[in-house]
């Protein structure tokens, strides 16, 4: 049970007997005194640490700020200059959160006890859907975490799309069961999102965990886990120290999924950037079954029709990072795209897009004519400062 607690404050010093001199008796008051006042700022200090505290469990109401996530944003500034910091203690968080107002801080009493979780899945009703109508939620507005302001901030928790991806992916496709649209994110960084920080972070999902569609954001000493296209859209993210998982599939398959799939504008330098990370995986996760990625280019609606957006040049590069054997040798993938006539038949190569690698290492670090590599000189331009243009993000 999650409760909002604070150290137990040191015992008071005794009063002095009556027997005592009066100078000990007053040295005596002024130690009590300290000790008082000592006490009180430590407390007010730790009450001003955070704005807002939010209880995991209905049982823990009367001593938190407020009962859910939601309730607490509620409170925030709609236009803060200064951070607003929610804090939540450990447990379950079921709640679908929208972070629509600036400067909101989430901080976790604990990366792997501090839990936001919700299932909403791509191939589900929309909820405004009219009857009959058979609309889908779609995968956009599946995240259980949406940042649409600036200068969020997370630490010490995780975030998750409970979907159970497994269950589906292990039946047959003639099943009556089987879910027709297994994307789910976990945490989506919008269009109106910029400057989002995250540290000591967990995002949990399968197909489209991390959908970083807009805004720079900054991961750091973090753990990302899913299978296909698990890190994907338009937006820069610089991944610094950090773990990037791969999860199996429901069934075993050659191919177990992508790592990224971005879809970066051509006017912008950087896409998504792994600085010093580890690409892993979980048990289940065979050999040579995973692309670093393939470039997505979004179906999009144009004067002269809808179709794969041309300016999409998606990129990913890799620096210094380890990976093991489940990266493919070829690194990265194909993908295909929407063409003029509405079929899916133009393909994009990973030549098109802008791939790169630079001293990978471990067993899925191979030499291939497909691995693009950067030069010294090329490596060189992917500081934290160029990548973030000029953001300095800081914990």
């Amino acid at each position: 049970m999650a409760t909002n607690t604070h150290p137990t404050p040191p015992l008071m010093p005794r009063l002095p007997s009556r027997a005592s001199t009066l100078s000990r008796a007053r040295t005596g008051l002024v130690g009590l005194v300290l000790a008082v006042l000592a006490v009180s700022a430590c407390t007010e200090a730790q009450q001003r640490k955070y704005d807002a505290v939010v209880a995991a469990t209905s049982g823990d109401i009367a001593q938190a700020s407020y009962p859910t996530i939601a309730e607490a944003l509620a409170q925030a500034p709609a236009q803060g200059d200064e951070p607003y910091v929610i804090y939540l203690p450990a447990g379950q968080y079921r709640e679908k959160v929208l972070v629509d107002k600036p400067n909101v801080h989430l901080i976790g009493a604990d990366r792997d006890k501090t839990v936001i979780s919700y299932g909403d899945y791509a191939g589900m009703p929309a909820p405004d859907a009219k009857p009959g109508s058979g609309e889908k939620m779609g995968t956009f507005a599946t995240a259980t975490l949406t940042v649409e302001a600036k200068d969020f901030r997370a630490e010490n928790l995780t975030i998750e799309n409970s979907f159970d991806f497994l269950a589906t992916d292990a039946l047959p496709k003639d099943h009556t069961d089987k879910v027709n649209g297994t994307q789910a994110v976990a945490l989506e960084t919008g269009l109106n999102s910029d400057r989002s920080a995250f540290r000591n972070v967990r995002l949990l999902g399968y197909q489209d965990t991390l959908f970083v569609q807009g805004g720079r954001s900054y991961f750091v000493d973090s753990v990302i886990e899913g299978n296909v296209d698990f890190i994907f859209g338009a937006g820069q993210a610089l991944f610094e120290d950090s773990d990037i998982v791969t999860r199996p599939r429901g069934t075993e398959r050659e191919n177990v999924g992508y790592v990224t799939a971005p879809s970066t504008d051509i006017s912008n330098a950087f896409g998504l950037v792994f600085l010093n990370c580890r690409l892993l995986k979980a048990p289940g996760v065979p050999a040579s079954s995973s692309p670093l990625g393939r470039p997505w280019h979004p179906t999009t609606t144009f004067p002269d029709g809808r179709y794969a957006d041309p300016n999409a040049i998606g990129a990913a590069v890799f620096i210094n990072s380890y990976m093991d054997d489940h990266i493919t040798a070829g690194g990265w993938a194909s993908m295909r795209g929407t063409s003029r006539d509405g079929s899916k038949s133009t393909v994009f190569t990973p030549e098109s897009a802008r791939f790169f690698e630079y001293q990978s290492h471990g067993p899925g670090a191979k030499s291939h004519p497909l691995r693009r590599q950067l030069s010294d000189a090329e490596a060189e331009a992917y500081t934290r400062d160029r990548i973030l243009a000029g953001w300095q993000p800081s914990f």
